[in-house]
């Protein structure tokens, strides 16, 4: 008769115990960091009280008085500051997707490139990295504006491209459609595409585990997406309508633009950032033994589907981690965009503590977006660090 093993009894609480000292030092610890943010926190409101400086955040609610000259969102000066923060925000969260994007797909060339058989690749890889790593940023964005704004021409004397697009020192104008229903069912068939896409995405990787057949993903992902959004373009009418921008007198009329400030910042950030990007998918890349290359060039695999296949889901698991530190250094690098004007969540809480006098408040409220902004970006990815690494059958 078998006989089940009961679990030990607990050990009673004693200062004889690791585990129970190493709580009560955690305790400890815990109460005396809470006691020091109270101690700061009540000195600095008292003080402020004996000088006559007002505190809090009511003035959140109260009109703004000021324009901004980027906007996503409806905003007028009669409106509270509050949503010129949230115009700051949004501004800055334009500027870290996109830039993140951007940087990802050129640092990952670049990385690639190093690694390229012709000479002249790898050495324009091996250039480009050296230089734009060794400027310091702020001077790129100052290089860029400096460009935007007195190199290229000025008002009525656009640069042209195919008559649809108009470059000069006041931006790009560009155009585009003019909404409406067909646009809004094209839209929607192109997220169920893109759905649809990582449901047979994940397919081919579970077959591909069983089996040892690659299937591809590029182009059926492209393919249910682009038909998505051909399919609901084609439900809503197929409309046609686009405004399309014309150049006037004094500035180009119609479509949409981007300004010369989002641009430089743009642009100085993702050449920056594509730099260190490039050096970590190098660095990830040349930590895979070489013998898994050449068991790939063994089987018949060629340099493209080597690297695709073989080194970089490897490199992966060294790419992620310090991949991370680079998207989280392109958004708070974004704040330098105060330099030029560009109107982010600085620039906007540098307008209202001129005028309100809320110091404290303006700070805490840029830690606070900046805070939250790089603790979900290490949150997600860590999800997919944790998703990328290879797991052992």
């Amino acid at each position: 008769m078998a006989v089940s093993a009961s679990a030990p009894p607990k050990q009673p609480w004693s200062w004889r115990s690791r585990a129970a000292r190493s709580v009560l030092y955690q305790i400890i610890a815990l109460g005396m960091i809470g006691f020091a943010i109270w101690f700061l926190a009540h000195n600095t409101m008292l003080n402020m009280r004996v000088r006559g400086i007002q505190s809090g955040f009511d003035f959140l609610s109260s009109p703004a008085g000021f324009d901004i000259g980027e906007l996503l969102i409806p905003y007028d000066s009669n409106d509270p500051y509050w949503r010129a923060f949230l115009v700051g925000v949004i501004n800055t969260l334009r500027v870290a997707i996109i830039g993140t994007v951007l940087a990802t797909l050129l640092g990952t060339l670049l990385g690639i490139g190093r690694f390229s058989r012709n000479a002249l690749v790898r050495g324009i890889c091996y250039a480009y990295v050296e230089v734009f790593r060794n400027v310091p940023v702020l001077l790129q964005l100052l290089m860029w504006y400096l460009f935007m704004t007195t190199a290229l021409p000025g008002p009525g004397d656009e640069k042209s491209i195919l008559g649809l697009f108009f470059l000069s020192n006041g931006g790009l104008s560009y155009p585009v459609p003019v909404w409406g229903p067909g646009q809004a069912l094209a839209l929607a068939g192109a997220l169920a595409g893109a759905l649809l896409s990582w449901l047979w995405a994940r397919r081919a990787r579970r077959l591909f585990e069983q089996t040892g057949r690659p299937r591809p993903v590029l182009w059926p992902s492209l393919l249910l997406i682009v038909g998505g959004a051909l399919a609901g373009w084609g439900l809503g009418g197929a409309p046609t309508d686009w405004n399309i921008p014309a150049p006037g007198t004094f500035s180009v009329n119609g479509g949409s633009s981007l300004t010369p400030e989002f641009l430089s910042v743009l642009l100085g950030l993702v050449l920056y950032t594509a730099s260190y990007i490039a050096e970590v998918v190098r660095a990830g890349i040349a930590s895979v033994p070489l013998g898994q290359t050449e068991a790939a060039s063994a089987i018949g695999l060629s340099k493209g589907q080597q690297m695709r296949l073989v080194a970089l889901p490897q490199a992966l698991r060294v790419i992620i981690p310090p991949l991370t530190n680079q998207f989280l250094n392109l958004t708070k690098n974004s704040s330098l965009a105060v330099a030029i004007g560009y109107p982010d969540v600085v620039s906007i809480s540098n307008t209202a503590l001129n005028q309100t006098g809320r110091a404290i408040e303006c700070i805490t409220i840029i830690m606070a977006v900046y805070l939250i902004t790089s603790l979900g970006t290490s949150a997600l990815m860590n999800w997919y660090n944790q998703r990328a690494a290879i797991k052992e059958r």
